[in-house]
């Protein structure tokens, strides 16, 4: 690196862009030590057991601190979503940016060189409506197979833009570029050598030298680029960032930014600007916060360059749409994206519905511009994750019964019932997640925290009452409406009132001590939200309608957080989500993880609670504590770091995901990487404890974290493989047996 330079994506402190004269009227934070740039004048050495980048703190400022990063501005709007305005990059025929729809996209799983194959499952692709379609190329035969495949499509009036997707490869990204019309390039792989994760130092001779070497390597392609009118991606991944990249700034989302930043910086220099950005990662939460530094940093270079939108490695099924959504919907909610795809480990055309589903939401919330009265915001971090804990319910002298279990540490989970649910107790414990013992029920895991009973049973009705009043003794809440708990009074319940109700004092006619949960939509005037200071909350729940026109239920949240920080309130809030009849599950996972999720990756929230008339009552808690997995927060279930497949993958993910998961699934707090390949580098699976990973044909070798320890296993052994390396590492529990 230049002697005196300090990398672009520091911009608030020195850059080559902008002068200091931007960052002086900004709000700043102190860097942890895990995130301190080295001296310029100092060789620049690995961040060794550097921390997740979700789990970096960052300080308040001291006065005079030289360690400064500006609370930069990463979205149009913090009231309101209102789309990024961005430049127009086309793709063949399909234009990307703020001026056209978010466009949908997915990835062949076929083998490039199976010309008829892949065609084939381009034109599915195509009628199911997808706007783009990648496909991985590997090497020179894979290359001369795209000519093929373009001409087929062409003469069968298919004129889908596709899309090579490259790594290690720069000549064969030269070759395709003469006959696709979009070229995926990864940063950490494209001119850098497989990363090995090693202790690395460099010299300022040293990292300069290797980025010349980049620009020597990457200049023939963005010329060829630009004289055949082909766009770019310049995609970065999480796992895969190169051993410079790791050396001076760990595996965090600003290496992921420089390392995009350096190619963008090129493609610059040479006048080139048909490219679009990604920040790709297996973990929504760090996905989140690299897109948002990106955005903050191109807006203090003054760029414009549309963004691709994803999540990688996924998952299958309800879990990788919950994380898509998660991930891709906060951006979608802050205007930010203009293309995306949800990477799921199933055919690549059953990725594009949910897809879609997710594109035509944040395109509603942006056309609409949903959002709340603008109100200022101080206290949110856009840039990592600080988690706003509420106080937890603590006992109070003379209480008969313990609610300190009413709401979970890490993450709560209440659900309705109705009282048809209370004529077979043993069975509405089970659907509960209870334990159950003699028919008793006790508390687990992944049971629900607490339950909303909108009508009580009569007061003769001595078997329903019962049956609360046991899951009442193992803490968990029973929360009923003042009306219900007024005329048919339960003991022990929690009473659920409004804002209306406690104005009014009609809650004063409780007996003395009695829980009180708080409902209210989050958009109301402060000064009616003033009553919550002189109120003894066990909880909030934020309920504000999902059918509202013009109201977004995240910016209400946001601004009522805000309230709350404000004024010192330390309320546990519970995001309460009333889905309308008739809705589609997939709606309901990607509004769960939309509207929630937007809030839960910034610490926003201590909960969920989800309602949706006729939908099956399991699938409604298992999404609730899916969804508070996918924000990071309670861990009930094995994690799974799944790739979507591609031409690269060496074995069927599909088949092979089923069987590892119907053997693993129950071991908490344990994440597994299912992987077709490791093209990416080991990186790849940086959440992951154990990987199962593709090496060569019928061959699979299996890590722990991202150290390969047994390699060339034969495929029909390597599940018990898996099993006997968790074993050896102390992780594996039986499967429970059935009651």
């Amino acid at each position: 690196m230049a002697s005196g330079a300090v990398p672009a994506s520091f911009s608030g402190l020195k850059s080559r862009d902008s002068g200091l004269g931007f960052v002086k009227s900004m709000n700043f934070v102190r860097i942890s030590d895990q995130q301190r740039v080295r001296s310029h004048r100092k060789k620049i050495t690995v961040i060794r057991n550097c921390k997740p980048a979700s789990e970096i703190q960052l300080e308040p400022a001291s006065e005079g601190s030289p360690l400064l990063v500006p609370r930069q501005k990463y979205c149009e709007s913090l009231h309101k979503t209102v789309r990024r305005k961005t430049r127009t990059v086309m793709v063949g025929n399909v234009a990307l940016g703020s001026e056209h729809p978010i466009r949908i996209q997915t990835m062949t799983t076929t083998d490039t060189k199976d010309v008829a194959g892949t065609v084939e499952q381009v034109m599915r692709i195509a009628d199911k409506g997808a706007d783009i379609v990648r496909i991985t190329v590997q090497g020179k035969r894979e290359a001369d197979a795209c000519f093929e495949i373009k001409n087929s499509l062409v003469q069968k009036n298919y004129n889908i833009p596709l899309v090579a997707d490259i790594h290690f490869a720069p000549s064969v990204a030269l070759r395709v570029a003469e006959c696709f019309d979009k070229i995926r390039v990864n940063p950490g792989n494209f001119a850098d050598r497989r990363a090995q994760f090693e202790q690395l130092e460099y010299t300022e001779d040293e990292y300069q030298k290797e980025l010349e070497h980049i620009e020597q390597v990457f200049t023939p392609l963005v010329e060829k680029c630009k004289k055949h009118g082909r766009a770019m991606r310049i995609g970065t991944n999480h796992g895969s960032l190169s051993d410079r990249i790791m050396s001076y700034y760990g595996d965090s989302p600003r290496g992921m930014v420089e390392s995009a930043f350096e190619f963008a910086r090129l493609c610059r220099k040479l006048d080139y600007h048909n490219f679009v950005f990604s920040m790709k990662a297996s973990n929504p939460v760090v996905m989140v916060q690299a897109y948002r530094l990106l955005v903050a940093e191109m807006n203090v270079q003054g760029w414009d360059y549309p963004l691709h939108l994803g999540v990688t490695e996924a998952g299958e099924g309800e879990d990788g749409r919950m994380k898509s959504a998660i991930g891709i919907g906060t951006l979608l909610q802050d205007g930010l994206g203009d293309t995306i795809r949800v990477s799921l480990t199933e055919p690549p055309e059953e990725e594009i519905d949910p897809c879609r589903r997710l594109a035509n939401l944040g395109m509603r919330a942006a056309k609409l511009e949903k959002g709340v009265a603008p109100f200022e915001e101080k206290h949110r971090h856009y840039f990592d994750f600080q988690r706003r804990s509420g106080q937890l319910p603590v006992q109070k002298e003379g209480e008969e019964v313990d609610y300190r279990g009413v709401l979970h540490r890490d993450g709560s989970v209440l659900m309705s019932v109705s009282l048809n649910q209370l004529k077979a107790p043993e069975n509405f414990y089970r659907s509960l997640a209870t334990k159950l013992v003699l028919g008793m029920p006790f508390k687990d895991l992944a049971t629900v925290d607490s339950i909303l009973l909108r009508e009580l049973p009569p007061v003769d009705d001595a078997d329903a009452r019962l049956a609360l009043k046991r899951l009442i003794d193992v803490s968990m809440g029973v929360i009923t409406p003042l009306s219900e708990q007024l005329t048919k009074p339960l003991p022990h319940a929690m009473v659920l009132v409004n804002l209306k109700e406690l104005s009014s004092g009609a809650h004063k006619l409780l007996p003395e001590g009695t829980r009180l949960v708080v409902s209210l939509r989050g958009d109301e005037p402060y000064n009616e939200l003033e009553i919550l200071k002189s109120v003894d909350a066990t909880m909030l729940l934020h309920n504000l309608p999902l059918n509202e026109e013009k109201t977004s239920r995240v910016h209400a949240a946001r601004r009522l957080f805000e309230y709350l920080q404000e004024n010192a309130l330390n309320f546990p809030v519970i995001h309460h989500l009333q889905f309308p009849d008739a809705t589609h599950r997939d709606d309901l996972v990607i509004g769960a993880g939309t509207n929630a999720g937007a809030l839960l990756v910034d610490g926003l929230g201590d909960g969920v609670l989800i309602e949706a008339p006729n939908q099956d009552f399991e699938f409604l808690r298992n999404t609730s504590f899916n969804l508070l997995q996918g924000c990071r927060m309670r861990n009930t279930k094995t994690e799974y770091v799944s790739c979507p497949s591609c031409g690269r993958t060496l074995f069927d993910l599909q088949e092979i995901s089923a069987e590892i998961r119907e053997k693993t699934s129950h071991l908490p707090g344990v994440s597994i990487a299912i992987m077709g390949c490791i093209v990416n580098g080991p990186g790849e699976m940086a959440d992951a404890d154990f990987g199962y990973v593709g090496g060569a044909p019928g061959k699979i070798d299996l890590y722990v974290g991202k150290t390969v320890v047994k390699r060339g296993i034969a495929m029909e052994n390597a599940t018990d493989a898996l099993i006997q390396l968790i074993k050896d590492h102390g992780r594996w529990v039986d499967p429970p047996a059935e009651e």
